[in-house]
């Protein structure tokens, strides 16, 4: 199944426009919206949008178990995801995943950190971040360079859409310092 990451550099501003039909729920939030897209009764992908895509009720029930649970999030950062979730990755990329999900809420690690528990490379580790289609399900947020905040979802552009996420979901979830 293809990735759409082209979602994220075009506009929309209309609830029935062709991108945000390709979403089964779009979820408003404090850093923009959270594209959430389902089939055959599982999650498909979930994918950071800027402010200006239209929110979208759930289609179906995972769409809106996806929503109740990213409201909770919001509400709750210690609330952990449990959703039906379309197996995707590679078996090293479920490998970084399974390791970034053992990271608890208000902590962080390198990726030196979390290579070194996987046995591989810091870059490695990061690709795999960037290619995460769960995000907040799996928090690559909580994974960040030696020397500062990293890159996120494949951008490093310091004042980006993305890197702006990155830092409100750690400040959400208590961490300082970025």
């Amino acid at each position: 199944m293809p990735r759409l990451p082209c979602l994220l550099r075009l506009p929309m501003t209309q609830a029935d426009s062709p991108l945000t039909a390709l979403f089964s729920a779009v979820v408003h939030t404090p850093f923009g919206g959270m594209g959430v897209r389902t089939e055959a009764g599982a999650l498909v992908e979930m994918v950071y949008l800027p402010p200006h895509y239209a929110e979208k009720d759930a289609t179906d029930a995972v769409a809106a178990q996806a929503v109740q649970q990213i409201t909770h999030y919001l509400a709750d950062p210690a609330y952990r995801f449990d959703l039906p979730r379309l197996s995707v990755g590679s078996a090293f990329q479920q490998r970084v995943w399974q390791a970034i999900m053992a990271i608890p809420c208000g902590q962080v690690l390198t990726y030196g950190q979390v290579a070194k528990r996987i046995q591989s490379a810091p870059r490695a580790v990061g690709q795999a971040c960037g290619a995460n289609w769960y995000p907040l399900v799996i928090p690559c947020h909580r994974v960040t360079a030696a020397g500062g905040l990293g890159g996120f979802s494949h951008h490093d552009a310091e004042d980006g859409f993305h890197l702006e996420v990155k830092r409100w979901l750690l400040r959400h979830e208590g961490v300082a310092g970025y």
